[in-house]
């Protein structure tokens, strides 16, 4: 299994990062990231986080519910980027991530987000329990 991602002890209180290179087709008229483009770079380190944790087969799937992003620079075509990712909160239903963007060049904080997501049925699309399993996982790994 190849994964794009790995453990980390370089930005606390993060234990895992993806890395990720900006493409062309990522940046606006003024040579940087278009902020919506900073989405798929959080659901890169999430699914990765997941996948190191042996997530990918939770019976459900998991809906957006809330997010908030603060960009705090620049990134530009060609950037790598670390995108670090924790899981801060998990509730009945809902987890909460926390993300935070950073250039490798100059380890410069790009962008930092909050994301909620809840579990749901895919039959029904009805809220699910998250998994004592996956609970004890994250608790594990993330210490929460």
């Amino acid at each position: 299994m190849i994964e794009l991602g790995h453990e980390t002890e370089r930005v606390v209180p993060f234990r895992y990062a993806a890395l990720t290179r900006v493409a062309f087709s990522d940046t606006d008229a003024q040579g940087v990231v278009y902020y919506g483009r900073y989405m798929p770079y959080f659901d890169l380190a999430r699914t990765e986080y997941h996948r190191h944790l042996g997530h990918l087969d939770l019976r459900g799937e998991f809906a957006m519910r809330a997010m908030s992003v603060e960009y705090l620079a620049p990134a530009r075509f060609d950037d790598l980027l670390e995108i670090f990712v924790r899981i801060t909160r998990i509730g009945t239903t809902s987890i909460t991530y926390e993300y935070a963007a950073y250039r490798v060049a100059d380890d410069v904080l790009m962008a930092s987000s909050t994301q909620t997501l809840v579990l749901i049925d895919l039959e029904t699309r009805a809220p699910v329990p998250v998994p004592a399993s996956f609970r004890d996982r994250v608790t594990t790994f993330d210490a929460l």
